[in-house]
């Protein structure tokens, strides 16, 4: 009993060395680049204020973990929240333009002119509507969101099996018929699509309007760093940032990886 107690604990451990060395075989690139940063900042003698090391980075988080949790959550909770509405408002017009041309004609216009307009010039306006706080960073983050899933979802309702839509004609369905059994299933893959790309922007939306906008947040927080030539707290809000980012996307893609397997 023992024995088998001993290999069953090894077998366990065997598997998560072997995720571990997985996961930095994926990584060598990050790590190549975080030692370079090392070396660089080291042989070249700067000082913190211009480039800080790394581990200057990974220590001042270490020191302010309740900073950074703040921030972190603001942000993460205002991103998650502007990527729901963007992907539901996305995908509700989308279903309306697919329902009817007349909307369609007045609804993509508008669509890629929103699309179009850098986030830069949209702060001020909203700014003016919502006022100078968080409202404006969801407004910011919606609309990052919502173009992807207009976009992909509207492709999607439309790229349906070759004669699936006829067979669903004659057989006499009527529209709400085809759209929930014919157009919806069809561009699930597609909207899975949207939601990869919209998740890592996302975050990064949030920021932006946090730094601009200079009220709270990761990018309040990398603003009022940088303003006092706090460059490693700036630089770790950043990483935090880009994790989270890489995370965001990398769930979303095994999210829309599982979609295809089961749509396929």
């Amino acid at each position: 009993m023992n024995e088998l107690q001993a290999m069953a604990t090894k077998g366990i451990r065997g598997k998560a060395v072997g995720k571990l060395l997985t996961s930095l075989q994926s990584l060598w690139g990050v790590l190549a680049i975080v030692l370079l940063w090392e070396l660089w900042v080291n042989l070249s003698q700067l000082n913190t204020i211009v480039m800080p090391r790394p581990l200057d980075v990974v220590s001042d988080i270490a020191s302010a973990p309740g900073v950074y949790f703040a921030s972190t959550a603001q942000t993460l909770l205002l991103a998650v929240a502007g990527l729901t509405f963007g992907m539901i408002i996305g995908t509700a017009l989308a279903i309306l333009t697919w329902l009817s041309r007349i909307l369609a004609g007045l609804l993509t216009p508008l669509g890629l002119i929103f699309a179009s307009v850098p986030v830069v010039a949209l702060i001020p306006v909203l700014a003016r509507i919502f006022g100078y706080d968080i409202r404006t960073v969801l407004a910011i983050v919606v609309i990052i969101s919502f173009f992807p899933a207009f976009v992909f979802t509207s492709a999607g309702l439309r790229a349906l099996p070759p004669g699936s839509d006829d067979l669903f004609r004659v057989l006499g369905a009527p529209t709400i018929r085809r759209l929930l059994l014919l157009a919806i299933p069809a561009a699930v893959p597609e909207w899975a699509v949207a939601l990869r790309l919209a998740a890592a922007n996302s975050i990064l939306a949030a920021m932006v309007a946090e730094f601009l906008m200079g009220t709270s947040g990761l990018g309040h927080l990398f603003h009022a760093a940088r303003a006092d030539l706090d460059m490693s707290r700036a630089l770790g809000a950043s990483a935090i940032a880009t994790v989270i980012s890489v995370v965001s996307f990398l769930a979303a893609s095994g999210l829309e990886k599982k979609v295809r397997q089961h749509w396929s």
